[in-house]
């Protein structure tokens, strides 16, 4: 059926061929026609040899060009048609074999390619995941590092608005749901300084500035950050809490103003009674009235000195304790008894009361002495003449206490936060008249902290002071 198929292709190309020729031949005909008719009407002689062996000529030329197109045609549809197709019908089972090799091996490229093109996607796909991920990651951690920071944090964009900011920036400058920029933040605290300075004349002006904010202190420092092709694009402010600072600033200059004074009162004193009495000559009972002033001074300058190189060696860690097992009760009573003329003086009633089974306590003796010396010291100055004054000595958990109760005139409450203070006394005047430096209390609260004791105290003015000591057992 096939090769019915193909002749069937072969006489109808053959056909159409010869179509072609006639087709060219009736028209090369028609035309020698028209030219005989119109040399018949214009009486022109015909040659009809001439005519004849023209027409011979043409139709040997029209065979022998219908039989070389022929040739061809059947040659070129035998060679590229017609063989290749005999070939196949011929050897169908090889060509299937090679047909399906062709195609394996088409199909094993294809799957290739679309395998390196999954290979690839598969790739890409994990490294964007991954990229994402750390993405995700470094965002999550700088998001937990800012806010967990105790130093505040704020960046603003070029045109001032804020584009991060941590709690604590907020806490520390009391920041507004409504306070959106730099102007909004910063322009209440009347600041010189602004984005363009921070930005464009960083070196000619001061990118730091501390600021009070209620009873707190910050320090602001402002500093522009840049993108990746190194133009400013915003501003950052670190702000950190510096109340603590201040205030130790504070009290070191009025450390240092409060030595200088309590040491020169007692020289201004020593030296103008020493020059008095080098001027001229005076009775014996004026001599011994101003050298007693002089003793006077000079002993509490001394003490004044023992006491700041006591707390300085506390501060440097050079005072060592010497920790031993000790009474308390026993102590007590003995620190009671050295301070027996100064209670009989003011005619104080002081009774002690130690509970029964007071475990010994593991403390440096020498040091504890001192602190319960000056407790008593305290209540027997502060309190006046006839008063009563009670001592309790007991045990707690793992404790020992010390309770000293008198009706003195007591500590207003705004000062009972201070009192621990070196140098601070509630009233100086006072105090300095009856011998105090004003480091009793700061001495005794390093002892006990050396010692891993404390003490604490309550009072009302006018109604009576209450301390407590607490001291660890020996277990």
């Amino acid at each position: 059926m096939l090769k019915n198929r193909q002749l069937n292709k072969v006489i109808l190309v053959l056909f159409l061929i010869g179509m072609i020729i006639i087709s060219g031949l009736g028209i090369f005909f028609l035309n020698s026609l028209n030219s005989l008719h119109e040399q018949i009407q214009v009486g022109q002689v015909i040659d009809l040899q001439s005519l004849q062996n023209k027409t011979i000529a043409i139709l040997v030329i029209a065979g022998i060009l219908f039989a070389v197109v022929g040739i061809t045609v059947v040659l070129f549809l035998s060679q590229y048609i017609l063989y290749p197709i005999n070939k196949l019908i011929q050897s169908p089972e090889k060509l299937t074999e090679e047909e399906k090799v062709t195609n394996r091996m088409l199909k094993t490229k294809n799957r290739g390619e679309t395998q390196n093109l999954e290979n690839i996607f598969g790739i890409m796909t994990t490294r964007l995941k991954d990229r994402l991920s750390e993405v995700s990651t470094q965002k999550n951690q700088m998001e937990t590092i800012l806010l967990h920071m105790t130093d505040g944090i704020i960046a603003f964009n070029m045109t001032g608005d804020i584009i991060l900011i941590n709690p604590a920036a907020k806490k520390f400058l009391s920041i507004a749901p409504e306070d959106n920029t730099f102007e909004d933040i910063f322009k209440k605290f009347e600041l010189n300084i602004n984005m363009e300075k921070i930005i464009y004349l960083e070196s000619w002006t001061s990118t730091e500035q501390r600021i009070q904010v209620e009873d707190k202190y910050v320090n602001v420092f402002f500093a522009p950050f840049k993108n990746e092709t190194d133009r400013p694009d915003g501003v950052i402010a670190v702000i950190q809490d510096i109340t603590e600072h201040v205030k130790l600033d504070n009290m070191q200059k009025e450390f240092v103003a409060d030595v200088s004074h309590e040491l020169k009162t007692p020289i201004t004193s020593i030296m103008g009674y020493a020059d008095t009495l080098l001027e001229g000559a005076y009775d014996k009972e004026t001599q011994e009235k101003f050298l007693t002033v002089i003793a006077t001074e000079a002993r509490r300058m001394a003490k004044l000195v023992t006491d700041l190189l006591t707390l300085s060696r506390y501060d440097n860690n050079k005072k060592r304790t010497q920790k031993e097992t000790f009474d308390l009760g026993d102590l007590v009573k003995k620190c009671q008894d050295k301070l027996a003329i100064e209670i009989k003086k003011k005619n104080h009633k002081v009774n002690c009361f130690v509970t029964a089974d007071v475990p010994p306590v593991y403390a440096d003796k020498y040091d504890i002495e001192r602190v319960v010396l000056n407790i008593l010291t305290n209540s027997i100055k502060y309190t006046k003449d006839g008063g009563e004054i009670k001592i309790y000595v007991g045990f707690v958990y793992n404790d020992a206490y010390i309770k000293v109760f008198d009706n003195g005139i007591g500590i207003p409450e705004e000062d009972l936060n201070r009192i621990f203070e070196r140098f601070y006394r509630v009233d100086k005047a006072r105090t300095r008249e009856m011998g105090g430096t004003g480091l009793g209390l700061s001495i005794a609260k390093e002892i006990l902290d050396k010692n891993g004791g404390s003490i604490a105290i309550k009072s009302v003015v006018g109604e009576g002071t209450e301390v407590v000591i607490r001291i660890p057992t020996k277990q």
